[in-house]
């Protein structure tokens, strides 16, 4: 993760004792037995808070619940966002085919038991496991060769074909809703927990998640309001988007006590092509990144020699704050780190 731009007034050297509080916050973040994911409950600055989950995610692990491993009651009927009631008998080969769903399972205590990956997953303790997925479609080859006992999909896996092929082998497939808002994130952990029988776990996890947030909203400075835009760009493929309603960057920004740039200009759509017009009514302070997207368009002296951007006060500022592409919209169990980093860096000044 990388953040430019002009060196914050509110944020003078700390020496010693900023380190100190830094250090303290990541041990109780990593450590095995810590049972939070970066969150601390304490009021603390949001530059500590964000420091600690730098870190945490540049370790690029996930932090399971504390204790044992949970032992899935089975077998459970769920249903299937598919519109399927769909029964689970055995959970001991689990197939995850989305990122966001595999950090779940870990994340649960259950990772010992997943079999493969989806492309997306791409923190360590799943970067071990056969990819089953190109160009983000599922291979029922692939999948069946690993004899998976369950799979856990999104409706925007595909091709359907594959799926029902799966399907067909005698496999239960629970298909679940895409999260695309921060709400999402414990709707879903309660039902793919619900599928693998660990409903308990589900109920922990979410309320570890609840604490969380609430602590990193709470470092928001009062009555800051920037504005953010959120830019999805392949600079080799000549893909320049900007962010609306239902991007799902919308809601990040909003928990992170920000205005979503694009929605206040009226983009009703995920996903509007980017223009200078759009650019000059967005009008961002800041520009949020996936990594690999400003990578492809040289970095920050790239980005704002694309028209329009270097109008903004964010591009004249250079007012850019960038997340590896795994994490940024995986609204999973390390989203509270996330909304930790933006709530530091996009009220900076």
């Amino acid at each position: 993760m990388r953040v430019s731009g002009r060196p914050s007034r509110a944020l003078p050297q700390r020496g010693v004792a900023a380190l100190t509080l830094t250090l303290a916050l990541l041990t109780g973040a990593c450590a095995g037995n810590a049972g939070s994911s970066g969150a601390d409950s304490s009021p603390v600055s949001a530059s500590a808070r964000a420091a600690a989950a730098t870190e945490q995610l540049a370790k690029n692990s996930v932090v399971p619940l504390e204790g044992k491993a949970p032992t899935p009651q089975l077998p459970v009927t769920v249903d299937s966002a598919d519109g399927r009631r769909v029964t689970v008998r055995d959970a001991s080969r689990i197939l995850p085919l989305n990122g966001g769903i595999a950090e779940i399972v870990f994340t649960l205590g259950l990772g010992d038991d997943v079999v493969g990956r989806d492309i997306t997953a791409t923190f360590e303790e799943a970067k071990k496991l056969p990819q089953v997925t190109k160009a983000h479609d599922v291979s029922a080859e692939s999948v069946l060769s690993l004899h998976p006992t369950v799979v856990l999909a999104d409706t925007d896996t595909g091709p359907s074909e594959a799926v029902e092929q799966i399907r067909d082998a005698g496999i239960p497939v629970v298909v679940l809703d895409p999260a695309t808002r921060l709400l999402d994130v414990t709707t879903r952990t309660t039902r793919v927990a619900e599928a693998l029988g660990v409903p308990t776990a589900g109920k922990a996890l979410n309320s570890r998640m609840k604490k969380e947030l609430a602590a990193a909203r709470a470092a928001v400075p009062e009555g800051s309001r920037p504005k953010v835009a959120f830019l999805y760009m392949r600079g080799s493929a000549a893909v320049y988007l900007i962010g609306g309603k239902g991007s799902g960057a919308d809601s990040l920004i909003e928990a992170a006590g920000a205005v979503d740039a694009g929605v206040a200009s009226g983009l009703d759509k995920p996903f509007t092509p980017l223009t200078s017009e759009a650019l000059v009514t967005a009008r961002p302070d800041v520009i949020l990144m996936m990594t690999k997207g400003l990578d492809s368009v040289g970095g920050i002296d790239g980005l704002v020699g694309i028209p329009g951007i270097g109008q903004t006060p964010a591009g004249a500022n250079r007012r850019v704050v960038d997340l590896e592409d795994g994490v940024l919209l995986s609204f999973g169990p390390r989203t509270p780190l996330v909304i930790d980093i933006l709530v530091d860096r996009v009220h900076r000044t």
